[in-house]
């Protein structure tokens, strides 16, 4: 999956390089048709498959919160997260369906 025209923008907003997504992500499907969205990227390691994290409106803590889904399934069910695909690793956002958008890297970030 090549990088959008979107991405690349979003991407040089913030002066940072992009990286390909995995091509599963980790999403709380409970959460959804809330706002705002809440958006993580953590390095992995070799024996990792998710390095997206997203959920909209408060965050739980409990261990079903998150539910593993292919990355095409963003398109119908977060779409506003397209764009921010390609932030690298250790880089989180929050956006909302107003315009708001806040992306920030923090490096001490799991």
């Amino acid at each position: 999956m090549g990088a959008s025209e979107n991405q690349i923008d979003i991407c040089n907003k913030y002066n940072l390089e992009g990286s390909p997504p995995e091509v599963i992500v980790a999403l709380a499907l409970t959460s959804l048709d809330k706002m705002p969205i809440y958006g993580s990227r953590i390095k992995i390691t070799e024996d990792d498959t998710v390095s997206w994290f997203f959920y909209c409106g408060e965050y739980s803590d409990s261990e079903d919160f998150y539910s593993p889904i292919h990355i095409n399934h963003l398109e119908e069910l977060l779409p506003l997260v397209i764009p921010y695909l390609y932030l690298p690793p250790n880089t989180q956002f929050i956006i909302d369906d107003k315009g708001y958008e806040d992306v920030w890297t923090n490096e001490d970030f799991i």
